[in-house]
C-alpha cells in the first residue's frame, strides 16, 4: 500500500494584511483540489494552482470572517467551482457588517454559497474525502475539516500552536471553543497536523500537553 503522503498534496498560501493561511489540499492521482479559506492576494493562490496543474473542484471556508474569504469571489470567477460554508453562516459572505469587514470600512463580500455543510459531511477531493466537523466557538458556524487517512486537520481559527482562536466577537465563546477543542480535536490520534488559519502547524499532543487555553484534562 502506497504511503498517504503519495495519494494527496498541499500546499500553505500566506496571504493578507493579517496574514492568514490559504490552503490548496488537492488529490495526487487525479489532480482535483479544494482551496481553502481563500482570504486575499487571489494572484498567489493562482500560481500554486497552476504550479500543480490541478483543477478546484471548490472553495471551502472554515467560517464567515472577512480575512478568510476576501479572495473567494476572484476565485470562483477564475475557476467556476462551488463554495462550500457551514449553514449557519450563509449570510456572513455576502452581509460586510456578519463577517465583520464592515467594521473596518473595507466592505468584503462574496456570492453566496452553491452547498451548505453541517456536522458529519463529506467533500470529495478526487478519491480522497474531507470529512467536516462542526467545531463552534470562535464563531457559530466554524468548522474543522479532518484528512483522517493523512492524519490532518484543517481547523481554521479554533486551535493554533500555544493559542485559541478569539471568543470575543459576535458569535464567539470560550466555552463552546474548549467543548470542540476537547470533544472534536483532542480526541483525534496525537501525531494528526493541525494545520491553523494563521501560524504555524502544530500536533493534537502538542497542544494536549502545552496549550494554555485549553489542556488536556
Amino acid at each position: 500500500m502506497n504511503d498517504a503522503s503519495q495519494n494527496y498534496f498541499l500546499d500553505k498560501v500566506e496571504v493578507g494584511p493579517l496574514p492568514m493561511n490559504a490552503y490548496v489540499f488537492g488529490c495526487s492521482q487525479t489532480s482535483r483540489c479544494v482551496i481553502i479559506d481563500p482570504g486575499a492576494n487571489p494572484e498567489r493562490i493562482t500560481a500554486v494552482v497552476e504550479r500543480r496543474r490541478a483543477t478546484p473542484s471548490a472553495i471551502v471556508l472554515t467560517h464567515g470572517h472577512y480575512d478568510h474569504l476576501g479572495a473567494v469571489a476572484a476565485m470562483k470567477i477564475q475557476f467556476n467551482c462551488e463554495i462550500l460554508i457551514h449553514e449557519s453562516e450563509r449570510n456572513m459572505l455576502t452581509n460586510p457588517m456578519l463577517n465583520l469587514s464592515g467594521i473596518t470600512g473595507d466592505n468584503v463580500t462574496a456570492p453566496p454559497p452553491d452547498r451548505l455543510l453541517v456536522d458529519g459531511d463529506e467533500i470529495n477531493v478526487g478519491n480522497l474525502l474531507l470529512k467536516v466537523l462542526h467545531t463552534p466557538g470562535h464563531s457559530v458556524g466554524s468548522i474543522s475539516l479532518h484528512f483522517p487517512e493523512g492524519k490532518i486537520l484543517f481547523g481554521g481559527d479554533l486551535l493554533f500552536c500555544g493559542s485559541i482562536g478569539r471568543t470575543d466577537l459576535p458569535g464567539g465563546s470560550f466555552d463552546e471553543i474548549e467543548r470542540s477543542i476537547r470533544q472534536k480535536v483532542y480526541s483525534l490520534p496525537d501525531d494528526t497536523v493541525i494545520y491553523p488559519g494563521h501560524g504555524e502547524p502544530t500536533t493534537v499532543a502538542i497542544e494536549k500537553r502545552s496549550n494554555p487555553f485549553v489542556r488536556e484534562s
